[in-house]
């Protein structure tokens, strides 16, 4: 019989594919555990202006603020910084034949979207993130 409670080890949270296939939406998991890519413009949350806070919507762990959002016209919401560093991991993605830095959530491993070096200031940071991956936690 399947094991139907989360676990946690050092602050990670670790779920049967099984489990997260049942709490999450057929795209969050496309996005959050398969590295799937919402096409662009269709994320709820591109043209969402509304003060808060962005969780992750697989785990619930802070990752953006919306003081740190920004049009940076890719098609997908955009930040310049996490809301806490720790709460994101970064790692080399060279898939699709391209070289990039893969954003995931440091919580659940969830797929985010990925980093690029051509944001704003302060600091010239572009997290470009799936809509999938995250809920928000209006103020």
């Amino acid at each position: 019989m399947p094991d139907t409670k989360t676990k946690t080890t050092d602050d990670k949270v670790l779920k049967s594919e099984e489990q997260w296939r049942r709490e999450l939406s057929p795209m969050q998991y496309a996005v959050l555990r398969e590295k799937a890519t919402e096409r662009p413009f269709s994320g709820e949350y591109e043209h969402d202006h509304r003060a808060g806070t962005y969780v992750c919507a697989g785990c619930g762990n802070v990752l953006f603020e919306s003081d740190a959002k920004f049009d940076s016209g890719c098609g997908w919401p955009s930040f310049t910084q996490p809301a806490v560093e720790s709460h994101v991991d970064e790692e080399h993605d060279a898939s699709h034949g391209m070289v990039r830095t893969e954003v995931l959530c440091s919580k659940c491993s969830g797929h985010l979207g990925h980093v690029f070096p051509d944001g704003p200031g302060p600091t010239g940071l572009r997290y470009c993130i799936n809509s999938a991956a995250l809920k928000l936690e209006p103020k």
